[in-house]
């Protein structure tokens, strides 16, 4: 009866607060804070093209931190180790039953240890692959083919996965095509200009169904 009452609690908080985003800093060696253009430039081209009103500076927050709670969205990638303690993995799922949205971009190399770890998290839950026909891709901006190849990586074809808790969409992680990379400063990847557009619209759809879903 006191965890229902506090993800009560907990939901109601995190409805209430601005529309922000974070990048989520976890533990186990691996490098939580790559990528440091792409948030900062994502939330430049959300802000520009859909009208959100999200600060130009992300936080990071930390899994364990009740300040996970102020964010409707986190962003995590990297591209080793991931580690949840049990008071981690606890809050993490509480955030996400409560309301709250991930999104995971495999930074290639993530993939074994987030499955890993989201089992801690959720030992239940099974990723599914998102059909095209989902809404996450077909917010403001249409995918009718799913989520877009960004980086080649092992050449395998890009696959959106999700996580569902009751029917809705808690976590959306996108596998070999690593849109965060697409999502940073041109001189870094050297990605040409349609396919940074790719990426930046794909998540701009995943901000706007996080905010609205």
């Amino acid at each position: 009866m006191k965890q229902f009452i506090t993800i009560c609690i907990l939901s109601i908080f995190l409805q209430s607060n601005a529309q922000d985003v974070a990048i989520l800093k976890y533990n186990g060696g691996g490098d939580w804070y790559a990528n440091p253009t792409a948030i900062p430039n994502l939330v430049a081209f959300t802000n520009q093209n859909i009208k959100t009103s999200i600060s130009k500076n992300p936080e990071n927050v930390a899994v364990n931190s009740e300040d996970i709670f102020n964010f409707p969205i986190l962003f995590m990638t990297g591209h080793g180790n991931v580690f949840f303690s049990d008071e981690e993995a606890t809050n993490l799922k509480n955030y996400l039953i409560s309301g709250g949205f991930l999104h995971i971009s495999d930074n290639y190399g993530l993939d074994k240890f987030i499955r890993r770890e989201l089992k801690k998290v959720f030992p239940t839950l099974k990723f599914r692959e998102i059909p095209s026909n989902h809404a996450i891709y077909n917010q403001t901006f249409k995918f009718p083919e799913g989520i877009p190849k960004i980086h080649e990586h092992d050449k395998k074809s890009a696959q959106g996965f999700g996580l569902f808790y009751q029917g809705r969409l808690i976590i959306f992680y996108d596998y070999e095509t690593d849109l965060s990379d697409g999502w940073e400063d041109e001189i870094i990847h050297n990605n040409p200009k349609e396919v940074r557009e790719k990426a930046l619209k794909m998540g701009a759809n995943i901000i706007e169904y996080a905010f609205t879903n």
